[in-house]
């Protein structure tokens, strides 16, 4: 599975960012494509110097291949050689040069979890690490908190002194019924916080409480294995697609019949598909299936549909394939991720959204949630960053919006409008913003979210610091 990603993915703040101290997309050479490493990997060629070999691999002989040009790293107890893939790698030699000669499983965990490197890589394996000896009982790792989850092996007996609020299940059956209950010891538990899924012969259901991610995983007719690595996939049907903008196209999925998954404010999710013989993801934020009451379809219950704003890349690999998908046709759709708390919002008054592109998605359902619970909500602003009106997604709902709830304003700034447009133009700039961004009061609690490409973010970022806006202030969401 190849990572495809976006100017706007990770953004600056996001866990992928934060854990890897900064990783971003550097320019690629010509010829070093996404598209060009898969038909490298295809044509044969020994991309490993062992000519088809497995060896197994010492610790001593992993940190050997330590340079650029001879470049060995161990993913899970499995060495590759990653030196052909250095010039076709979206973060960049350095990144990868990190990892080199050494175990980089925490580094890859870090910066791409989603990415399935077995088959990414599969033409660069050397072969498999020794085994070690055995480590005694009493020596005990540091431990690390993974996407909420605690290691598989720090499980037993730390989690709940980690954490008291440890969930418990029980089950009864009938000849016709098998009923599961979770007792998660919280009052204040809603349906963003459940995921469950039932296919074939399983059942699996994922509780989110806090920091914590608990996981029950059940074989219903046979023994099954529990896998605490990676994200889960379900395949979900196409059942509309409608043009927005010119370029711009809004997906609707349904979810399987006894799934049930409705992905929090803030979060995103992978989209997968095989194209070419290789599986592909890249990272999306679902929507609301309207901004407003009126457009919202009463035939459709929102939990079971999940709604995507996609921009269509014609020169692209993922999008045009997401595009040739008929209605009916499945895609794969992954667990929600996200660092996005929904407690930004206690006691907010002035919430300002700054969004460019696509980078409206996320905008969506905090909009949405915003105006709708948030008691001491004041004003509600979002400045839309595009280049053309005809780039301007759900223009017409985000007027109807503004006219009929009073806390909410938008304005419109283009960067190549035409000789007709009497709105704002040009980019993001500090002159714009501190013009846009008044408080309703001195010390009004206010929340800045900023979602766009990321030489957008960063230089809002940048912007807002200049401002004297806390970082608790400002929250970037991934596009």
């Amino acid at each position: 599975m190849l990572n495809v990603p976006s100017q706007s993915f990770p953004a600056p703040n996001s866990q992928q960012r934060a854990a890897s101290g900064g990783r971003s997309k550097v320019p690629l050479k010509q010829g070093r494509s996404l598209m060009d490493w898969i038909r490298l990997t295809k044509s044969g060629k020994d991309l490993t110097g062992l000519k088809g070999r497995l060896i197994e691999v010492t610790e001593e002989e992993l940190k050997k291949h330590n340079t650029k040009d001879d470049c060995w790293i161990c993913i899970r107890g499995l060495v590759y050689n990653v030196s052909p893939y250095m010039e076709y790698h979206p973060g960049g030699e350095d990144e990868l040069m990190r990892a080199a000669g050494s175990d980089g499983t925490d580094l890859f965990d870090q910066v791409h979890r989603w990415v399935n490197y077995e088959s990414m890589l599969r033409e660069c394996l050397v072969g498999r690490m020794a085994v070690k000896p055995a480590v005694p009982k009493d020596c005990r790792e540091e431990k690390k908190v993974l996407n909420g989850m605690l290691p598989k092996s720090q499980v037993t007996g730390t989690l709940a002194k980690e954490s008291p609020i440890s969930p418990s299940y029980d089950w009864f059956q009938t000849d016709s019924l098998v009923t599961i209950v979770i007792y998660t010891k919280q009052k204040d538990i809603n349906l963003d916080s459940v995921i469950v899924d039932h296919q074939c012969d399983t059942f699996r259901a994922e509780t989110i409480i806090k920091d914590y991610s608990y996981l029950v995983h059940i074989g219903l007719s046979h023994e099954i294995q529990e896998d605490f690595s990676g994200l889960y996939y379900r395949k979900c049907q196409l059942i509309s697609k409608e043009n927005v903008t010119h370029d711009t196209k809004f997906f609707c999925l349904m979810l399987p019949r006894s799934t049930h998954l409705q992905v929090p404010i803030g979060q995103h999710v992978y989209l997968k598909l095989t194209i070419t013989g290789t599986e592909i993801v890249k990272p999306y934020t679902p929507v609301s299936d309207s901004l407003l009451s009126e457009f919202k379809d009463p035939v459709l219950p929102n939990n079971k549909y999940i709604y995507f704003l996609t921009k269509i890349y014609p020169a692209g690999l993922f999008t045009p394939q997401l595009d040739r998908l008929q209605i009916g046709d499945f895609v794969s759709v992954s667990n929600p991720e996200g660092n996005f708390k929904i407690s930004q919002f206690q006691e907010l008054e002035d919430l300002f959204l700054l969004a460019a592109g696509t980078g409206f998605t996320p905008m969506v359902k905090v909009l949405n949630y915003a105006l709708n619970n948030i008691p001491s909500l004041r004003k509600a602003k979002l400045m839309f960053f595009n280049k053309t009106e005809d780039d301007i997604i759900w223009r017409s709902q985000l007027e109807k919006l503004a006219y009929k709830d009073k806390r909410f304003d938008v304005e419109f700034v283009l960067s190549a409008p035409t000789s007709e447009w009497n709105g704002k133009t040009g980019y993001i700039s500090s002159g714009l913003l501190s013009e846009f961004l008044k408080r309703s009061s001195d010390k009004s609690k206010v929340l800045i979210c900023i979602c766009g490409p990321m030489p957008f973010t960063e230089q809002g970022i940048r912007l807002l610091h200049d401002l004297n806006f806390s970082k608790d202030e400002i929250h970037s969401f991934t596009g």
